[in-house]
């Protein structure tokens, strides 16, 4: 996917986490080889060109689009599957594909906790450790190096985090209406929500809507939090933010 993964597994039996491990990178592997788009043997590539119908892809085809049309729903439009016409699912498939890692890796008897990070994309679940919660860092796209803020994921067995923005891709965002890169006053917006598939969109949508529309709608989504800092040094957040710092 062009990114690197990283996996953080708290408890179980050993052998059990690695063998679970293997799949999960298989599983990331899999993903990867359904849904690329510079990959012209991918089932996504072939759909893309009708040589194949949904029905005959890999169920975890149907799956994603079906999950990618609840979220083009949801934010009016605004999270699109199709560029330039085309379709490509690939910003739904990175964090659908973290979050199904980490599930899979939770559910190792003995697991504890889990964190996988995909490219700066988060799922957190259960514990690291006993009294403790895990926290994940926001990088400020403004002071390289710096953060932004730090979210807990104390209180909930499951958190996620997702950044969209320009600081580490350039304007790759592209705004549905017009097929060219979205012209936005935002560098960065960080959503923090249960799921990663979730939160992975919401930050992409938001990021195209611009500082002031996608913080009225992501107040709106059920229990989605969010940060979003304006190219002019301006951090505005969800109401709810603040109980999520630490």
């Amino acid at each position: 996917m062009g990114t690197v993964f990283s996996f953080d597994v708290r408890g179980g039996e050993p052998a059990a986490v690695r063998a679970a491990l293997a799949e999960a990178v298989a599983g990331l592997h899999g993903a990867d080889a359904l849904f690329s788009t510079y990959r012209e043997d991918s089932q996504v590539s072939r759909l893309a060109r009708g040589e194949l119908a949904v029905s005959a892809c890999a169920p975890e085809v149907a799956e994603v689009l079906e999950l990618a049309a609840e979220a083009e729903r949801v934010s009016e439009g605004w999270f699109s599957t199709r560029y330039q016409g085309v379709l490509d699912p690939t910003g739904i498939v990175k964090g659908w594909a973290a979050e199904r890692a980490a599930r899979r890796l939770a559910a190792v008897a003995g697991v504890r906790g889990v964190s996988v990070n995909g490219g700066g994309d988060v799922q957190l679940l259960g514990t690291p450790e006993a009294q403790r919660a895990w926290r994940v860092g926001v990088a400020d796209p403004l002071r390289p190096g710096g953060l932004a803020a730090v979210i807990s994921a104390a209180g909930t067995e499951e958190l996620a985090v997702a950044t969209s923005g320009t600081a580490e891709r350039g304007a790759h965002i592209v705004d549905p209406r017009t097929g060219r890169s979205a012209v936005t006053d935002l560098v960065a917006v960080t959503v923090v929500a249960p799921s990663l598939t979730w939160a992975d969109c919401w930050a992409t949508a938001a990021f195209a809507m611009g500082a002031r529309a996608g913080l009225a709608w992501l107040e709106s989504l059920p229990g989605a939090e969010a940060l979003l800092i304006t190219a002019g040094d301006e951090v505005r957040c969800t109401g709810g933010l603040a109980a999520r710092l630490g």
